[in-house]
Formats: structure tokens, C-alpha cells, sequence
């Protein structure tokens, strides 16, 4: 079984060398012994959710507080090109899902979209409270995951912006039911990239359960954005990000290696 990880605050693992002491506190601590109840001696790695692990063992548990003995640091650089789910907003806790999901297979951002055709509408302390939420949820996710990275979840956008977003891009796909080219084909385009070339966004956008508006699509592949199927099936709004996400992490080499886990 894989060691449970713990998050520490930005910049808690600087300096911080194999022999040396990390006390983890506050909510995370109080995961680790009151609900985990780690005890001296177990393994467990710390992250400060930017890409620094420390690998360790359990020298002190009590209360809310966590004393971790370093064993050995480890860096680990940022995988392929930037994998960024944009997320339209759905019903019920759909988008919640995708982000979910698209953060255990590895997910660098996610965005929300406020796409024209979304029935769920962010305003005011809502939207405050929802970006809290998909926060949450993809800290939540990194952490099951055991990543060293949280991915980021940036403010919500409109479709204007999102266009924007796609003119930058290395590479946009709108995913599309009634689209004739496969992902798989444009991902092609991408892979075998060497280190120095591996670079720049890869965007994935999906629509909310109404679908992508002809005035939106028009918008964003004038843009750039190219039009892909996943495969023969529809796929759901939750669903349908995370296919795309996983068979990119595949195609560009991102899951052909272990990361700086612990044992």
C-alpha cells in the first residue's frame, strides 16, 4: 500500500535536508493522527503541493500535531506540456466530478466556463462559494491521489475570455460529438516531443449538458481551437474531460514513469 501524503504550507519544505524534523499542524495534522491515527515508526511523505516531496517516517503523534522524520527529498519536475481542463458548469455536482477526476489522472488547472448555455449560473457570494468548493474538492482529490502537485483551479471565465485563453494555447480541442477528427490524432501531432519542445498549454474543453452554443464554437475555433471525438459513445459532462485527459497523459508520455513516492 502506497504511503499517505500530507500537505504543508508554501514553503515549508524549504531548506529542509534528510535527518531534520517537519511538524505538520492545524487540519492536516489533526488528519493525520485523529483520523488516519499514524503512529511512530509508519511512512509518510509531505508535499507543499508545488512539486517538493519529503519522504519520512512518523517520529511524533499527538493532538493535531504530526512529527515527521525526513528520510530524503525529492524534487519532481513538471511532467509534458500543461494539461487544462475547461469545465463548463453543470447541474448538480457534475462539474464537481470532472474536476475530481481529472485531478486524480493528473491534471495540471482546471477552469471553470461559464458557457451560454450552462443552467447553473455563478454571481455574487455563489460564485464565491462554488470556486471554494471545486477548491476544495481538487485538494481533496490531489491528496487521495498522492500528488505532489495540487493543480491549480483558476477564477471562472465567459466564453469571450476562454477565447483569449485559446489564441495562447499550444493546443486547444473542443470536444465535440459531431466533430470528425480524433483526439487521438491531434495528440499525435504533439508526441515524441523532445524536453525542450514539451512545453505550452494543452487545453481540453467541454460543454455544459446543453451543449456548445454554434456562436461559442465559431468564437473559439476562429480562435484556433480544433473540433475532436473522443470515440463512438457520448459521453456525459463528467466523463468526458477525464477520457480526454487520461488518454493525453498516455500519448505525451506523462504515466511512462514513477514519480518521488515514497514505498
Amino acid at each position: 500500500m502506497s504511503r499517505p501524503l500530507f500537505y504543508v504550507p508554501s514553503g515549508g519544505l524549504d531548506g529542509v535536508e534528510p535527518g531534520g524534523l517537519v511538524t505538520v499542524e492545524g487540519p492536516e495534522g489533526r488528519h493525520a493522527v485523529a483520523v488516519r491515527r499514524l503512529a511512530l515508526g509508519e511512512g509518510v511523505d509531505l508535499s507543499d503541493g508545488a512539486g517538493t516531496r519529503a519522504v519520512g517516517t512518523v517520529a511524533a503523534a499527538e493532538g493535531s500535531r504530526l512529527d515527521v522524520e525526513i528520510e530524503r527529498i525529492v524534487h519532481e519536475a513538471p511532467p509534458p506540456f500543461r494539461l487544462v481542463l475547461v469545465q463548463a458548469l453543470a447541474k448538480g455536482d457534475r462539474d464537481e466530478l470532472a474536476a475530481e477526476t481529472a485531478t486524480e489522472l493528473g491534471v495540471d488547472a482546471v477552469v471553470p466556463w461559464q458557457a451560454e448555455r450552462s443552467i447553473v449560473r455563478w454571481k455574487g457570494e455563489r460564485a464565491a462559494k462554488a470556486l471554494a468548493k471545486w477548491r476544495s474538492v481538487v485538494f481533496a482529490a490531489a491528496k487521495q491521489a498522492r500528488r505532489a502537485r495540487v493543480p491549480e483551479v483558476e477564477d471562472v471565465v465567459d466564453s469571450p475570455r476562454l477565447a483569449s485563453r485559446i489564441a495562447e494555447a499550444r493546443l486547444a480541442v473542443v470536444l465535440h460529438e459531431e466533430a470528425t477528427e480524433g483526439v487521438s490524432a491531434l495528440l499525435d501531432g504533439l508526441a515524441g516531443s523532445s524536453p525542450d519542445e514539451a512545453v505550452g498549454e494543452v487545453l481540453f474543453i467541454v460543454g455544459p449538458e446543453g451543449g456548445i452554443s454554434p456562436a461559442e464554437l465559431e468564437r473559439f475555433t476562429t480562435a484556433g481551437a480544433r473540433l475532436a471525438l473522443l470515440g463512438p459513445h457520448v459521453l456525459r459532462s463528467s466523463t468526458a474531460g477525464p477520457a480526454a485527459l487520461a488518454l493525453a497523459s498516455d500519448r505525451l508520455g506523462r504515466w511512462g514513469s514513477r514519480d518521488g513516492r515514497g514505498d
